[in-house]
C-alpha cells in the first residue's frame, strides 16, 4: 500500500521554460540600456552645445527621438538623468586615474599624480562643461547628498587604496585613510573650481602644485618631502652622528659656561669678605686713636 504525501510535492518548471524567461529579460534589458544611453548621449550633446545643463526635459526626447513616456519610465526627472550622467563621468574618471597612475614608483607618488589628474578634469573650460564638477553638481550636492556619495564611491575607494598603501609604507600617516581620502579628493575638486585665492589687492590662482603640497603636508607633515625613505643608510647614519656631535658640542659648552658663572662668582664673594675685613681693621683702629 502507497502513502499518500502529506503536502503535494511542487512540480520542478521546465527547462525549455526558464531558457525562454531568461532569454526575454535579457532582450528586455538590452532595450532598457539602448534606451537610457540615447537619453544620456542626447543630454550630454544638449550640455556640449550650449556650455550649460539649462535645458528641458522636452528636448532631450526631441534630441533622442523617443518618447517622453519612455522617458519617465526610466528616470524620476532632470536631477535623476543628470546624476546618471555625472555617476558615469565619476565612474569613467576613476579608471582612468587608477590606470595613469599606475606608472607611479611609490605609494605617494601614485597619490600625486591621482590629485594632479582629478584637479585637471574639474578644472573650469570655457564653453564646456566639466564633468566631474558643473553647475548641476553643486545642486545636486544640496538636494541628494546620499545619491551623490554614492556617485563617489568608485572613485573614493581608490583615493583611499592609495592612501592605504602611503601608510602602510611608512610614508604618511593617517588613522582614518577613508576620511583622509576624502579630504584630498574634495580639496581637489573644489580648489580647480575656485577662480583665485586672495592675494592684497590682486587674485592668484592655486596652482596644482599647491594643492598637491597642502595635501601632502597634511598627511606627513613635511617629512617625506625631507627625508625620503630611499635615502641611503651611509647619510642617514652620518647626519645622525653630526646630531649627536651637535648635542655634545653644546653640553660642553653649557658646562664652561657654568663653570665660569661658578668662578666669578667666587671671585666676587672673596672680594667682598676682603672688603669687609678691611672696613673693620679701620674702624678698629679709630676706636683705640
Amino acid at each position: 500500500m502507497s502513502a499518500v504525501p502529506v503536502e503535494p510535492v511542487e512540480t520542478p518548471e521546465p527547462a525549455w521554460r526558464q531558457r525562454a524567461v531568461e532569454r526575454s529579460t535579457r532582450a528586455a534589458k538590452l532595450r532598457a540600456e539602448q534606451r537610457v544611453q540615447r537619453f544620456l548621449d542626447a543630454a550630454q550633446e544638449l550640455i556640449a552645445d550650449k556650455g550649460t545643463t539649462d535645458f528641458t526635459v522636452q528636448e532631450v526626447v526631441e534630441r533622442s527621438r523617443q518618447s517622453l513616456r519612455s522617458f519617465y519610465q526610466h528616470f524620476d526627472g532632470k536631477h535623476e538623468l543628470l546624476l546618471a550622467l555625472f555617476e558615469d563621468a565619476l565612474s569613467r574618471s576613476a579608471t582612468e586615474i587608477r590606470e595613469k597612475a599606475a606608472a607611479g614608483r611609490d605609494p605617494l607618488e601614485r597619490l600625486r599624480i591621482a590629485v594632479e589628474l582629478l584637479y585637471d578634469s574639474s578644472r573650469p573650460r570655457e564653453g564646456k562643461q566639466s564633468p566631474l564638477f558643473t553647475d548641476f553638481a553643486i545642486q545636486l550636492l544640496v538636494t541628494h547628498p546620499d545619491q551623490v556619495a554614492t556617485a563617489h564611491l568608485p572613485l573614493l575607494g581608490f583615493f583611499t587604496e592609495l592612501v592605504e598603501e602611503a601608510v602602510e609604507a611608512g610614508r604618511a600617516v593617517s588613522p582614518k585613510p577613508r576620511r583622509t581620502a576624502s579630504l584630498i579628493m574634495q580639496t581637489a575638486m573644489f580648489t580647480a573650481q575656485a577662480p583665485a585665492a586672495p592675494v592684497g589687492a590682486h587674485p592668484s590662482p592655486i596652482t596644482v602644485e599647491e594643492v598637491w603640497n597642502f595635501c601632502l603636508g597634511g598627511i606627513t607633515g613635511g617629512v617625506a618631502a625631507r627625508e625620503p625613505e630611499s635615502a641611503p643608510p651611509a647619510k642617514k647614519a652620518g647626519a645622525v652622528k653630526k646630531a649627536g656631535a651637535t648635542r655634545k658640542t653644546a653640553a660642553k659648552k653649557t658646562s664652561t659656561s657654568a663653570a665660569a658663572k661658578e668662578a666669578a662668582s667666587g671671585t666676587a664673594a672673596e672680594k667682598s669678605a676682603a672688603a669687609a675685613k678691611s672696613a673693620s681693621s679701620r674702624a678698629a683702629s679709630r676706636r683705640k686713636a
